[in-house]
């Protein structure tokens, strides 16, 4: 008898709601059961769990290993999916490996490399990859030099941390000055270079940005499937240009995404992203995790996360081609359940099914299993 899996996903983005949607309908039927861990108790993952606990707060790197290596012995963890503290993690594999817990995510090393996006690209460059022009830069006379270099070339220029996830600290820079224009229609990226260079000469440190050209669309994120033998399973693209998303195969993006994959270790699932400078493809950042979008290859009839979780249980799912592209589609968002709150008293007038504008959170840290049916024991 095959027993079933016991996976967890600690801190991860509301879109792996999918993730662990996709888990569950695995091909092969397999029991999945899911535990997830956040801070913030309205997150979809919580409710999305079998069992689900908030996270303690203010934990250090090395605090938070200790957390996680009890977790995955009291929750019976197979397959630990960390996002949060990922490179302190991976730094312990072994001991997870100590109480039955396999890590899906990157050796120590490959985690190190594509943390800081100026090593990343000085690295991806080294093994013939191409990156845009960049400039490290931790000051306002660095940005304007950077600025000024890039936009003599015909570029626009834009900024966001060294070290960071996602589009978290991503700036235009616009010579226009500020004006009403920044304040009608909604937020814009475009921030004018004097407010920035002021705000850096008042701050009280250094800043650590990466300075580089605007790239153009269409921006192509290949998620990649390789297994601890640095070998490439699955690798498939997938497109955007404004609203519209697709999938491609076509090797200028597979070709250079596997280079990085295998020549890195980058095991189990990762993404990497490519835009375009001018006529041709360039990098645009690496992530050493399952990118939010990932369920959407599922368009392809493909199932990357269980594949993942078969790889990191040593069942090699051997070479991964969809079966198919899905057709062109747009991303839209829709509602999913949260977990109950404790709510303040309700008036009489009031629906009990609609919650009061000043509900708070309920100070239970830990969701009881759910049967097979789905409801709550």
């Amino acid at each position: 008898m095959i027993s079933r899996v016991r996976v967890w996903l600690n801190r991860t983005y509301a879109e792996n709601v999918f993730f662990m949607d996709q888990l569950r309908r695995n091909p092969g039927d397999r029991a999945v059961e899911i535990h997830a861990t956040h801070g913030d108790p309205d997150s979809p993952v919580l409710a999305a769990a079998d069992t689900a606990e908030l996270e303690p707060e203010g934990l250090s790197p090395a605090a938070y290993v200790e957390y996680a290596l009890a977790q995955c012995e009291r929750r019976g963890i197979d397959v630990f999916v960390p996002r949060l503290h990922q490179a302190a993690i991976v730094a312990h594999r072994a001991e997870f490996e100590a109480v039955g817990t396999a890590l899906l995510a990157p050796p120590p090393e490959a985690v190190a490399v594509f943390h800081d996006k100026v090593i990343a690209y000085e690295a991806v460059q080294a093994i013939g990859v191409p990156v845009p022009p960049w400039w490290r830069v931790r000051s306002a006379d660095e940005l304007v030099a950077a600025v000024d270099e890039l936009e003599a070339g015909g570029h626009r220029a834009c900024f966001k941390p060294a070290s960071g996830a996602g589009g978290v600290g991503f700036r235009v820079i616009t010579r226009a000055p500020f004006s009403l224009t920044q304040l009608s229609g909604f937020p814009s990226p475009y921030v004018p270079l004097g407010p920035v260079l002021d705000a850096l000469r008042e701050a009280d440190g250094p800043v650590d940005w990466l300075v580089m050209p605007r790239l153009e669309q269409p921006e192509v994120s290949v998620d990649c499937l390789t297994g601890t033998d640095n070998r490439v399973r699955l690798a498939v693209g997938r497109t955007k240009n404004g609203r519209r998303r697709g999938f491609t195969l076509h090797e200028q993006w597979l070709e250079p995404a596997r280079r990085i994959a295998e020549g890195f270790g980058l095991h189990y699932l990762s993404n990497i992203q490519f835009r375009m400078l001018g006529e041709r493809p360039v990098l645009m950042d690496v992530n050493t995790r399952p990118a939010g979008g990932l369920h959407q290859l599922s368009l392809c009839g493909v199932n990357a996360p269980w594949a993942a979780v078969r790889l990191a249980l040593g069942e090699d799912p051997g070479e991964l081609a969809p079966p198919f592209l899905g057709q062109d589609y747009t991303v839209v968002s829709g509602p999913r359940p949260l977990l109950p709150v404790t709510l303040p008293q309700q008036r009489a007038d009031v629906p009990t099914t609609a919650p009061a504008l000043d509900a708070v959170p309920a100070p239970a840290a830990s969701v009881e299993p759910r049967t097979a049916t789905g409801a709550r024991t």
